[in-house]
C-alpha cells in the first residue's frame, strides 16, 4: 500500500520495506534515489501459540490445532516465506484446511493472541519478547528488508542519516534487540 502511494506521489521522505522487490520497483520507476538503496535487515520467521504447546512446525499437524494463522502469502513476505517453509517440508497440503491467513503479520498474530487461531507463524519481531520460537532460516527465500530515500523529500537529508544508522553497527545492534538480523548477502 505504501509504494503505491509513492508511486502516486505521497509526500514520505523514506521507504522500508519487508519486500525488496517493492524497493527496487520504485526505485527503477525514479521514485528513489538510487544511490539510497539498499538492504539494512534480515527478516526471520517464529513460530507462537498463546499456551506455548506449539514449539515446533510438527505439531501444527496435532488435532488439538484447528487453526493455524499466518499472513497472506500472495502480498505478504512473511506469508510468502510461511508457505515456502511448509512446502519444503511437506506440510503446506496437510495445513490447507487449518491456515487461516492475515491481511499482515500484525494481524496474522492477532487471530492467534485472541484465540481465533490455535497458533501462528509471523515475524519473528513480533513474537522475541513473547516466548515464541524463532524458525529455522532455511526452506524459504531470504525476507530482505530493504529502504531508499524517496525522490522530492522534504526531509531527504534526515532520511539518508537515518538510512545510514540502519545499516550501521548502533542500528543493527537495535534491530537485533527487537528481532531483525544483519542484511543478507
Amino acid at each position: 500500500m505504501l509504494a503505491h502511494q509513492i508511486e502516486n506521489g505521497a509526500p514520505y521522505d523514506l521507504f522500508l520495506s519487508a519486500t525488496q522487490g517493492f524497493v527496487r520497483d520504485l526505485a527503477r520507476a525514479g521514485r528513489l534515489l538510487p544511490d539510497t538503496v539498499r538492504p539494512y535487515a534480515t527478516g526471520r520467521l517464529g513460530l507462537w501459540s498463546a499456551g506455548g504447546g506449539v514449539r515446533k512446525l510438527d505439531d501444527l499437524l496435532r488435532p488439538e490445532v484447528r487453526h493455524v494463522a499466518i499472513a497472506n502469502p500472495r502480498h505478504a513476505p512473511y506469508g510468502l516465506a510461511a508457505e515456502q517453509m511448509l512446502r519444503k517440508l511437506g506440510l503446506w497440503d496437510k495445513l490447507q484446511d487449518k491456515l487461516v491467513l492475515g491481511e499482515n503479520v500484525r494481524q496474522a498474530f492477532e487471530f492467534a493472541r485472541t484465540g481465533n487461531a490455535d497458533a501462528v507463524i509471523t515475524s519473528w519481531t513480533l513474537l522475541v519478547d513473547k516466548g515464541g520460537v524463532l524458525l529455522p532460516d532455511t526452506g524459504h527465500a531470504p525476507i530482505r528488508q530493504s529502504g531508499g530515500v524517496v525522490r522530492g523529500a522534504a526531509n531527504e537529508r534526515a532520511a539518508r542519516a537515518f538510512l545510514d544508522f540502519l545499516a550501521g553497527p548502533e542500528g543493527q545492534r537495535l534491530l537485533g534487540r527487537f528481532g531483525l538480523f544483519p542484511p543478507a548477502r
